[in-house]
């Protein structure tokens, strides 16, 4: 009996063992690709949809469903895919729960709205190898994208599939997708022998892209368990600046910051660590001086007196006050830079193991906005050497992550310009609600009228007090006299372009900035493009100004104020703040052009007013019409009041 069991008892030791082994030798990580994928000889990209049902709440006219499907590329080329991005062009006002092996490449962090369509970024697999350097490995050669999320209104059976499926990388030809039943779309994308690709066999990285602004992720000193990154701001637009810069990301493997120099989290707080799977890992750690244990930590730049001081200064291009300034107005101070000290969780307890935070963002005061595309690998960033030797040290690796400035839906600028000219006595103000409508829904003031001309002095008024102007004004010369009024620009800063003298050589205008809030701005500059005048520029008489290049014509006249005139102060009180009203900051100057360079121009049609105008890079609100010339009035007439009237205040702050 024992003879005819020991066999049986053996092969049943045998199964226990093998059922005991990882799941990754019993079976592969990755699903088979789709049959349709062998005869692709490029990358293959499927979309499939698996699961959907209803979800609270009940809405028979716009009812949400959950929907689950599978984003799934596979290299079937001969070249190695770097940075692989996908876009998906969602279209039945989708809201991403959650997606696995991916992240958005514009930054956003789940859960978000993709109703628009979005471009995946592979995370943490960025690269898809070829089959002929892994021998099939579909692991190395393909990723899958678990997607989970809400989308309105297609009710199973139904299926809620995207528009269109294509590959985002650069040099690669994507016809138009297939559908292969209701809930699969595939598509093969291949090199396109016409485009040039950034993507070569022998390079190793990704060559660095070029956007507005750029930042790189160099780590450069790597240990067991923590690495020193630097990280570097650099603006590359030359119409673009960011004031009191916020930098934040997402950490992907519980890291968090243990010290810094060149900038500082905007929150000092430690207690996600103490109470966390770090402060278990990390026991005997004194967490008292870890400066961030966020996820997603927000970064402030040092004020200009910390630059040497010896524990949190002491880096290049740091403690500039958040001020981030375009090459055009000066290079040295393009450029913000910090350090800190990353501490690492396991199983990444290996110097070998970096691991970049992704769904970067960056924001300014009164600044465009910006997007921010994921983390791409880049050759290492080489530094002087700290020895003074002349050579170079090589960082351990480099990260780059291009951003772009964005005006996002329904944003609203935060400047605005104001027209006016020597031959009509009226101003054309900011529209209504130029920069947003108040917040205030008691307000009695109309946000759809018409914005009411203006008499000139009452540009040096706050928005408060000039209604009793604008009705005069409105009565005195039988214009449009709305009730309620119409709503303030609700800007922060307005800037009034006034076409001062237009004669047979030449022509002049005079530009004035107003700066409504009590924020003072350092530094400041304007831009205004001039589609058909700009060629004539000559000179400004109390600022600083050159003609630029921007999406590659020379179009716009660049200004800044003399150096020790170059500072906006805010709005203050008035000389009897009982009965006076609030005074903005404000600089003004004489612009001039020659018509010798632009024969024909129509200065006083359309020709002599700016098409768009920027203030500290953001760009401005513009009225919709231009003043009429046909009721032409003395120069000198409409120009004595307000001249007298500026001059009366410049001396009043005196």
């Amino acid at each position: 009996m024992a003879s005819t069991t020991r066999p049986f008892i053996f092969a049943l030791a045998l199964l226990t063992i093998y059922t005991s082994l990882p799941l990754s030798l019993s079976q592969p990580t990755a699903e088979a690709p789709s049959p349709a994928a062998d005869s692709c000889n490029g990358i293959f990209i499927s979309y499939s949809y698996t699961a959907g049902k209803k979800i609270p709440p009940t809405d028979p006219s716009n009812q949400p469903y959950r929907f689950e499907s599978v984003l799934t590329v596979l290299n079937n080329g001969d070249v190695d895919l770097k940075s692989w991005k996908v876009f998906v062009g969602f279209q039945h006002h989708e809201y991403l729960a959650s997606a696995e092996n991916a992240v958005l490449a514009d930054g956003t962090a789940y859960p978000g709205s993709v109703e628009n369509g979005t471009v995946f970024a592979g995370f943490p697999q960025t690269d898809l190898k070829t089959a002929i350097k892994t021998a099939g490995d579909l692991n190395q050669m393909q990723v899958q994208v678990k997607l989970l999320g809400t989308q309105f209104g297609v009710a199973p059976p139904n299926v809620p599939m995207p528009a269109n499926i294509t590959l985002a990388n650069d040099g690669f030809r994507c016809p138009k997708p297939s559908m292969h039943g209701k809930s699969v779309m595939e598509v093969c994308c291949v090199v396109d022998a016409t485009v040039k690709t950034n993507i070569t066999v022998d390079e190793e990285f990704l060559p660095r892209q070029n956007g507005d602004l750029s930042i790189m992720y160099d780590v450069i000193r790597t240990y067991g368990s923590s690495y020193v990154a630097q990280v570097t701001i650099a603006n590359h637009n030359s119409l673009g600046r960011l004031d009191s810069w916020k930098l934040s990301w997402d950490w992907m493997a519980q890291e968090f910051i243990n010290t810094m120099r060149g900038a500082y989290p905007s929150v000092v707080d430690s207690s996600d660590c103490i109470f966390g799977e770090q402060g278990q890992y990390w026991g005997d750690k004194d967490f008292a001086k870890v400066l961030s244990c966020e996820k997603r930590p927000t970064i402030t730049d040092l004020p200009l007196e910390m630059t040497n001081n010896t524990e949190l200064g002491l880096i290049p291009y740091c403690c500039r006050n958040g001020t981030i300034l375009p090459t055009t107005m000066d290079a040295s101070k393009s450029k913000s830079s910090f350090q800190m000290e990353v501490y690492k969780m396991p199983p990444n307890i290996n110097r070998s193991v970096i691991i970049p935070p992704q769904n970067w963002a960056i924001n300014g005061s009164l600044n465009p906005d910006y997007k921010c595309g994921p983390p791409v690998r880049v050759s290492p960033s080489q530094f002087p050497d700290a020895s003074g030797l002349p050579v170079n040290s090589t960082a351990v690796a480099s990260w780059q992550v291009v951003c772009n400035i964005t005006q996002a839906k329904g944003a609203s600028p935060r400047c605005c310009v104001s027209y006016s000219a020597y031959f009509n006595e009226s101003v054309i103000p900011c529209k209504t609600c130029a920069c947003g409508c108040p917040s205030n829904t008691a307000q009695t003031c109309s946000t759809t009228a018409p914005a009411m001309l203006l008499p000139p002095d009452s540009l040096l008024v706050p928005f408060v007090n000039r209604s009793v102007k604008a009705k005069a004004w409105a009565d005195l010369y039988h214009l449009p006299n709305p009730n309620p009024t119409p709503c303030g620009d609700n800007c922060g800063v307005s800037i009034n372009w006034h076409l001062l003298s237009d004669y047979s050589k030449g022509w002049t205008a005079r530009v004035t900035l107003f700066n409504w809030d009590e924020t003072s701005f350092a530094d400041w500059f304007a831009a205004v493009q001039l589609d058909n005048a700009s060629l004539g520029f000559e000179k400004m008489y109390s600022f600083n100004a050159t003609l630029v290049e921007t999406d590659g014509v020379n179009k716009t006249v660049f200004m800044q104020g003399l150096e020790g005139l170059n500072y906006l102060v805010g709005e203050v009180d008035g000389k009897n703040p009982a009965k006076d009203p609030r005074v903005p900051g404000k600089q003004q100057s004489v612009i001039s052009f020659t018509k010798k360079l632009t024969p024909g121009i129509n200065v006083a049609g359309k020709d002599g007013f700016p098409t768009k105008v920027f203030f500290n890079g953001e760009e401005c609100s513009l009225p919709d019409i231009i003043p009429s010339s046909a009721y032409r009035r003395s120069s000198a007439i409409w120009m004595f009041p307000v001249l007298l009237t500026l001059a009366v205040f410049m001396l009043m702050q005196q």
